[in-house]
């Protein structure tokens, strides 16, 4: 069974935002004691496994989905994984701001994927 080009494209999307997130963010936490530059190289250190998902995904849509269309995936998946990072990991109240702005996603998405 051939997994669609879409589905191995934002699962792989998926994963890799989920470190790439823990990279940018997840010091502000687990960090806050160490030195800036302590937190930057533990962060890339997590940000090669980002980019060990990422640079696969890319290509593998780029055999369907164009430059742009890609893109617009990678940012609507990037909200989707950091809203609730932010809420369930960095103890962030939820905002309305987040629906607003997903919603915003929806409509980039719609103009980018429409023929």
């Amino acid at each position: 069974m051939q997994i669609p080009v879409f589905a191995q494209t934002a699962l792989l999307l998926v994963m890799s935002n989920v470190f790439m997130t823990f990279a940018w963010y997840g010091h502000l936490k687990t960090l806050s004691n160490k030195a800036w530059y302590v937190a930057a190289i533990i962060s890339w250190g997590i940000a090669l496994f980002e980019y060990l998902l990422q640079v696969p995904a890319n290509r593998i849509g780029a055999t369907q989905y164009s430059l742009a269309q890609l893109k617009i995936m990678q940012e609507a998946i990037t909200l989707t994984v950091f809203v609730p990072f932010a809420m369930f990991y960095m103890d962030q109240p939820f905002k309305l701001d987040y629906v607003w702005a997903a919603l915003c996603l929806v409509g980039a998405v719609y103009f980018i994927f429409r023929s």
